[in-house]
């Protein structure tokens, strides 16, 4: 059996990071770490390949290649996948989809011969027995949690590592927060599901025997879903794993803002090589913290607790939201002002969406206020229902403030409050690698000689280097970063 796995495009956005992509010489950030593991699922004698859409074009030569395409995708792919399940369909390719996308909007895909929804654990075995004995069916579902200590090590040979700023790794699924705008609850639960720690040492083998050496991204929606595994297993067994083989690894990932409340976690993260952390802030509104069950973020002083994660050594990237019905026409000055006082450089700000079997999307359904899906994409400026506050000032609110945090004056503002405070506590914060002396020329050029920021990218490029040269390389990326998130910006502003 020939079995070509597709990962479609991804549309340029904040989060493709594709203009920061250029400078540093790599097609996408990281790889389809689903579909990976997907391989490990499928009979050890079938052939498989695999054909990033971000990395590689899909040929027609591809597709009749293979006896199966199988496809996952996110919501934000959809137009891609729609548009290589068309291709494959006139090329008469039987094609088995599953992901997010397909689990969460079946309905929208009864063209595809398969659809093997949910997790792959539990869905994707039972169509293999029922594929290899003739009868297979069109959907394959389950309402069961997967037990992922079950979950095969991932197929790295199947991509080419070279293509990618980033490795990645799952240690758990679920999140014990129950957002009302999330669909992560929806898909995964919310009682964090984790691996064991043989499983992450074997999956940091595995990459480590590959010979990647740099950074490794936990794509867990929630890191720290549970506190106490985490401090007693998982991390003192990755501290030990990563002195044994002298630090090839360094890490980031995505928690929630109550790690601000466990100083022996926060220390654990940073001896173990975590740089960063993705925090879902959502707003400095408590009435619109209330309105979406964002209890976690709640009274609470959340300047503060950033600050506080930031004193540790973990640099702490931020995502925003505006368009709640208990934001005030405030909101827009008052988010602003929040993101430079706390000197959360990747600033992500996007408009509220209702994802799919979300309690939001459940609510606007009742009150006659939702107009359609959702695309996955809240920062094109598009919502899928009707707001408590009048669209055009809303939609004009959200481009005063994309205008302003990615404008050069405030975001290199940004940079700088960030950078005179922060104190990594590893020792090796200069990630020695050839294609970041050549995004440092590139950053030069673009960035320092003909972009509208040089007189902002020169102050800081000196500053940090006589002040603070450990973090100089941190300096450029962040220039960098910048002109990736203004030249999205400018695209809709």
């Amino acid at each position: 059996m020939n079995i070509l796995m597709v990962y479609p495009l991804y549309p340029d956005t904040f989060w493709s990071f594709k203009h920061a992509l250029k400078f540093v010489s790599k097609k996408a950030s990281f790889p389809p770490l689903g579909l990976l593991t997907v391989a490990s699922i499928l009979p050890k004698d079938w052939c498989k390949r695999l054909l990033d859409m971000n990395v590689n074009h899909l040929t027609d030569d591809d597709i009749l290649w293979a006896d199966f395409i199988f496809i996952s995708a996110m919501s934000i792919q959809s137009a891609s996948a729609n548009e290589v399940i068309s291709r494959c369909k006139k090329l008469n390719t039987k094609i088995v989809a599953g992901g997010p996308l397909f689990t969460s909007s079946p309905e929208l895909y009864m063209d595809v011969d398969h659809l093997v929804l949910n997790e792959a654990e539990i869905t994707l075995p039972l169509f293999i027995e029922d594929l290899i004995n003739g009868k297979a069916k069109q959907i394959y579902t389950s309402e069961e949690w997967a037990d992922i200590t079950t979950t095969p090590l991932p197929q790295w040979n199947l991509v080419k590592q070279k293509n990618y700023t980033s490795m990645n790794i799952q240690y758990s699924r679920g999140c014990p927060f129950d957002c009302d705008f999330c669909d992560i609850t929806v898909l995964y639960g919310r009682k964090p599901r984790t691996k064991s720690k043989d499983q992450v040492l074997a999956e940091l083998d595995a990459l480590f025997f590959t010979g990647w050496r740099g950074p490794v991204f936990f794509v867990d929606d929630n890191f720290i879903g549970n506190k106490p595994k985490l401090k007693k297993e998982i991390l003192p067994a990755i501290i030990e794993w990563n002195e044994k083989r002298n630090h090839p690894f360094y890490f980031n990932t995505e928690v929630s803002i109550n790690l601000a409340d466990d100083e022996t976690l926060m220390e654990l993260m940073v001896q173990t090589g975590f740089e960063s952390v993705f925090i879902g802030i959502e707003t400095p509104n408590e009435e619109s913290l209330v309105e979406c069950n964002k209890n976690q973020n709640r009274n609470r002083d959340l300047i503060q607790s950033i600050k506080k994660i930031q004193l540790t050594g973990l640099e702490v990237q931020g995502g925003f939201i505006v368009g709640f019905d208990q934001d005030p026409p405030t909101i827009f000055d008052k988010l602003t002002n929040f993101i430079q006082d706390s000197g959360i450089v990747t600033a992500m700000v996007g408009l509220l969406n209702a994802p799919k079997g979300t309690k939001l999307q459940k609510r606007l359904l009742e009150e006659g206020r939702l107009l359609k899906d959702f695309t996955g994409n809240n920062t094109d400026f598009s919502i899928n229902f009707i707001p408590q506050m009048d669209s055009e000032i809303l939609l004009n609110g959200y481009k005063e403030i994309l205008n302003t945090i990615y404008s050069p004056k405030f975001y290199y503002e940004r940079v700088m409050r960030f950078l005179k405070d922060f104190e990594p506590k590893q020792k090796k914060v200069f990630h020695l690698n050839p294609n970041y002396v050549l995004a440092l020329f590139k950053s030069i050029i673009r960035l320092g000689l003909i972009g509208e920021e040089r007189i902002y990218y020169w102050k800081l490029f000196f500053w940090t280097l006589f002040r603070k040269p450990q973090l100089f390389s941190l300096a450029i990326l962040f220039t960098i970063y910048g002109f990736h998130f203004k030249k999205i910006s400018s695209q809709y502003c």
